[in-house]
């Protein structure tokens, strides 16, 4: 496996890691800690994207589709450069 993939790899653990924990209100220090790690791991992906695509609407809630979107690509270029 090149540094590439395994790049991409963990990459796509932490935006499905910021999902998960995006499930979960805000909780305690080592919670909210582990939060911004994955935020500042993330947010250069995912921040022009939310910028670009609004959330769709679900009557009261809103569902972001900027982490599938990501993830979709991600998986797209670990398909076409990690033969």
């Amino acid at each position: 496996m090149t540094i590439v993939c395994l790049a991409l790899l963990i990459f796509q653990m932490l935006v499905l890691a910021a999902i998960v924990l995006s499930w979960f209100p805000p909780g305690g220090e080592v919670l909210e800690s582990v939060r911004r790690f994955l935020n500042q791991c993330t947010e250069w992906a995912l921040g022009p994207l939310r910028r670009a695509i609004p959330p769709v609407r679900l009557g009261a809630m809103a569902l972001d589709l900027s982490p599938l979107i990501v993830l979709f690509g991600v998986s797209i270029l670990r398909g076409l450069i990690c033969r």
